[in-house]
């Protein structure tokens, strides 16, 4: 026989599976569904690399699988493809960013399609099409109509290299997150999305789905809810207050001293009574050329200038005590001021120390000479507190106190922050808002939608931080749609986020232009049920989209909550250095090398056996090589195969285990496992030096999933039977997996003395009396009193022995 031919079968298959849409959904089906998702890539120049196959690999197998069980599987793919990557390459080249993305769409979809991948690609959406974003559009109207969107002069997280505001998320350790630049802080007027309204829906909504608990853990310490006290401290002769949250209110009676936020309203109030305000101004200037990261670093020079003039008063012993400001208060967090208790945390312990202010100890159990003690125990210096040992029983004798004396209540707050909406760019979703004289802002009428973004030559951010948009004239002058009077457009676009926080809705009806897609194809495909995704996405993108999701089902517009039923994720492919892939590091590789040399069904193989699908492992070509002589493998079992239309005696409890196992460890997210067993079967096949039809049809449809191409070739090319795709998944019999011999370990007094191989099935008492004709346990026991005899089934046999 031939050597196996990759090339022209795996395109001989793409094609069929392609004009016979083997993989098309249908929404009319009478069959369970089952709707499984992948992040849709950001289609870069760069192209795929074998990280997004690993990705996608994972939910391929299980949507095969489920095929083959009878199920209706939507497998959906398209490119979330506007964003600034796309943005700065066409300013770069000066390729309009239409035709960027529109030749990468055409790259990405190439690359997928050589690699075999089971996609209906009848629902393909790209979230820069007007059809697309035309509902992007509607989802923001609808939350400006309900509050939820809304515009605030703030601090913002701003890129000077990308010229574009920044949201949190976007700038993690004081870094742009697409160009690495430091980031500074500026003052703007923002969109902010009303996210916090939505957190404890987020955090109760995590109760009614299967997420990886790493998953789930991220997603609670971003919304990060804690519970404690808002207290009221008043300022010295002055007739003003102002408020702070503490989860620690029980340590209230420490507070010796309080910090404000540099940018802190009250400071600009009360500046003639502040005596050295001028050192504020100098102060406010210096923090102005640091990021929020930078400000917020535990591990940094404490500075701050402490208030001439202006002190508050401790609510819960009346003494006066002294208000600084620094920069690690911020005021997007929280109330701009916190209160500090130098003898028990430590930043305001070094804050104290470098400042001279005094510390008093409320909870024993530490040495504050030396450090602050945040442990527990028992609470002294605190009056009606002292003598109180648990540190829950104190914090609700001073809540009670605090409401009875009417300074503070119990509270809630959250680390999470409303969600900055828009950037200065051009390569993004219009926002659908008119600015009027007479009316403020105006809604553009939903039957005007979308919005189209204007076709330009130069769309390079403007110096001063405005749109590109800003500069075109016949977009910015419209009319007022409510008023008619003469009125501007918003020239912000949206971020990238905004088109992957509804995708998966739109895959179920992509080509509808009357609504975003239609109810009863909402509730016959419902839930995504399996989710599939990077972990560096669980605190952005999936909290975003849970937002939108959960805000859609609140107006009726979505028949089910929580938009995804069960995510998981996958580990990092590495590069063959073990380092994280990079092009500065050259060592990315293209999976087109990979399935140019060895084929698509030894990359789908290799990036699934590669290790635990849920962890990081280092690419290594000796090992797809192995993988490439597995496949030729399978592709030699035609020389051996014999007739016959059941298992053999010798394979048949091999072929029920291995099924078994592969079935068992595919749900698991276990592939590499699973390859392994058809591995081992495939050694024993060749072993026994014949395969039947039965055994090698069975074989092939439970590797099918993995390596679709050869096995559909070698399938075909013996008339085994009908499509693997869409055949039958195999059953195994579970009274044939059991194993008929079993290992024991034979021990003497606790001490392993030999081992055994006995019928799995073997009595207690034939178990124990095979054990001791066992040549070095005879020896052990010679003359000695046998005790006890134990045996513990499948496991070990012990004798104790004087």
């Amino acid at each position: 026989m031939s050597s196996y031919n990759f090339k022209k079968t795996e395109k001989k298959w793409q094609e069929k599976w392609e004009q016979e849409e083997v993989f098309r959904a249908r929404d009319d089906s009478d069959k369970k569904k089952f709707y499984s998702l992948v992040e849709f890539p950001y289609p870069s120049g760069a192209g795929m690399h074998v990280g997004h196959i690993k990705a996608y690999s994972g939910l391929e197998v299980i949507s095969r699988k489920r095929r083959m069980e009878g199920y209706n599987v939507l497998f959906p793919i398209g490119f979330d493809a506007y964003g600034l990557p796309t943005e700065n390459y066409a300013i770069k080249t000066g390729i309009h960013p239409r035709k960027v993305t529109d030749m990468n769409i055409e790259k990405f979809t190439s690359q997928l399609k050589r690699v075999g991948f089971s996609f209906d690609w009848s629902r393909v959406i790209d979230t820069t099409q007007e059809d697309y974003y035309k509902w992007t559009q509607w989802i923001f109207l609808k939350m400006f109509e309900n509050g939820l969107a809304f515009r605030d002069k703030t601090l913002v997280n701003y890129c000077p290299s990308c010229k574009v505001v920044l949201s949190n998320e976007d700038s993690q350790g004081g870094k742009c997150d697409i160009c690495h630049s430091d980031i500074v802080q500026k003052s703007k007027d923002v969109w902010y999305l009303r996210i916090t309204e939505y957190a404890d829906k987020l955090l109760e909504g995590l109760d009614k789905v299967d997420y990886l608990p790493n998953v789930r853990l991220q997603q609670e310490n971003w919304i990060g809810k804690s519970t404690g006290a808002f207290v009221v401290f008043k300022l010295k002769d002055i007739d003003e207050s102002f408020r702070i949250y503490t989860t620690r209110p029980d340590t209230l009676f420490g507070v010796t001293f309080m910090v404000m936020a540099p940018e802190h309203p009250l400071l600009d109030k009360y500046k003639d009574r502040i005596t050295n305000f001028d050192a504020v101004e100098a102060y406010r200037a210096e923090c102005a050329k640091k990021t929020e990261f930078e400000r917020t670093q535990l591990v940094k020079d404490k500075t701050g200038v402490r208030l001439e003039n202006f002190s508050a008063i401790n609510p819960v012993n009346g003494k006066e005590i002294p208000v600084f400001i620094s920069d690690y208060v911020m005021m997007g967090y929280g109330t701009g001021a916190i209160m500090a208790v130098p003898a028990h945390d430590q930043r305001d312990y070094d804050f104290a120390k470098k400042f001279g202010v005094e510390i008093i100890e409320v909870i024993k159990g530490g040495d504050i000479s030396e450090k602050a003690y945040a442990g527990e125990g028992e609470v002294v210096n605190s009056g009606f507190l002292d003598g109180c040992k648990k540190k829950e029983e104190a914090i609700e004798k001073m809540l009670a106190f605090l409401q009875e004396k009417g300074v503070g209540e119990k509270g809630v707050q959250y680390k999470m922050k409303d969600w900055a909406f828009n950037r200065q760019r051009y390569w993004g979703e219009p926002i659908p808002i008119v600015y009027c004289p007479e009316c403020g802002m105006v809604p553009v009428p939903y039957d005007e939608l979308p919005l189209k973004l204007p076709e330009v030559k130069d769309f390079k951010p403007g110096s001063d931080g405005e749109s590109p948009l800003a500069k075109i004239d016949s977009f910015v002058n419209c009319t007022c749609p409510k008023c008619g009077a003469p009125a501007k457009r918003e020239t912000d676009t949206m971020p990238q986020w905004a088109g992957s926080s509804w995708y998966f809705l739109r895959y179920i009806d992509p080509h509808n232009s009357e609504r975003f897609a239609d109810m009863e194809k909402l509730r016959y495909w419902g839930q995504v049920d399996w989710y599939n995704g990077g972990m560096e996405h669980v605190t952005r993108h999936l909290i975003y989209s849970r937002f939108w999701h959960r805000f859609l089902y609140d107006i009726g517009e979505v028949p089910f909550p929580e938009p995804y039923a069960k995510r998981t994720a996958q580990g990092l492919i590495l590069g063959p250095d073990g380092e994280k892939m990079s092009k500065s590091k050259g060592n990315v590789v293209d999976p087109n090398d990979v399935v140019d040399e060895f084929g698509a069904d030894v990359l789908r193989t290799y990036v699934l056996f590669m290790g635990d699908y849920e962890k990081a492992a280092p690419w290594s070509k000796d090992s797809v090589k192995g993988c490439k002589r597995f496949i030729d493998r399978v592709w030699g079992l035609q020389d051996i195969v014999t007739d016959g239309k059941t298992y053999s005696q010798k394979l048949e409890s091999s072929f029920h285990k291995t099924i078994k196992k592969v079935t068992g460890d595919i749900e698991n997210l276990k592939f590499n496992t699973a390859i392994a067993a058809m591995m081992s079967l495939l050694n024993e096949i060749y072993a026994a030096g014949s395969i039947t039809e039965k055994e090698l049809r069975d074989f092939l449809l439970i590797l099918n999933p993995f390596a679709p191409h050869v096995t559909e070739e070698v399938n075909e090319d013996l008339s085994l039977g009908s499509m693997l795709a869409v055949s039958e998944w195999p059953s195994f019999d579970e009274s044939k997996c059991s194993e008929d011999t079993v290992e024991l370990a034979v021990q003497v007094n606790g001490k392993l003395r030999s081992r055994i191989s006995v019928p799995a099935d073997i009595s207690d008492a034939d178990a124990i009396a095979l054990a001791k004709k066992e040549e070095k346990v005879a020896a052990d026991i010679d003359g000695k009193t046998i005790v006890k005899e134990l045996y513990v089934k499948g496991r070990l046999v012990n004798i104790v022995a004087k």
